[in-house]
């Protein structure tokens, strides 16, 4: 039987937190997040949607049909958070809000025409983005 390994002290960069422009470009570059809403019990419930990022309003935008269970929780209870992975493994960017759902033509971008069936839009008015970055020297 080995013996129990001691966690040891990481020496190199630590990851430093990305300005709001940075955080808005990471959402602007990417199509595919994370939405975290919540179940009764407390627990996140997560679903990896297409988001649509409005940086001059702070909104995001996630067409869905009115029957999946992430629009349900999110009537139920509005607050939620989308994950946003970053170029490498040590890069992300999270907007925090509360959630509504909408007709797809009210919640439609300017220019863009909403699906018809049953959708509806997720509209996340972001309150709080945050998210961090790990800059790794290179190696000579």
């Amino acid at each position: 039987m080995s013996e129990p390994t001691t966690p040891t002290r990481n020496d190199g960069p630590a990851p430093r937190a990305l300005t709001e422009q940075e955080l808005s470009r990471l959402l602007s570059g990417q199509q595919f997040g994370v939405l975290a809403s919540v179940r009764k019990t407390g627990h996140p419930h997560l679903s990896t949607v297409l988001y649509d990022w409005d940086a001059e309003e702070r909104v995001l935008r996630v067409s869905s049909t009115a029957d999946r269970l992430k629009v349900r929780r999110l009537r139920r209870d509005p607050h939620a958070s989308l994950h946003v992975s970053g170029p490498d493994v040590w890069s992300f960017a999270v907007a925090e809000g509360e959630a509504e759902i909408v007709d797809p033509a009210d919640g439609a971008a300017p220019g863009e025409k909403p699906l018809p069936d049953r959708r509806v839009t997720i509209l996340l008015r972001v309150s709080r983005l945050y998210g961090t970055a790990l800059e790794v020297p290179a190696q000579d």
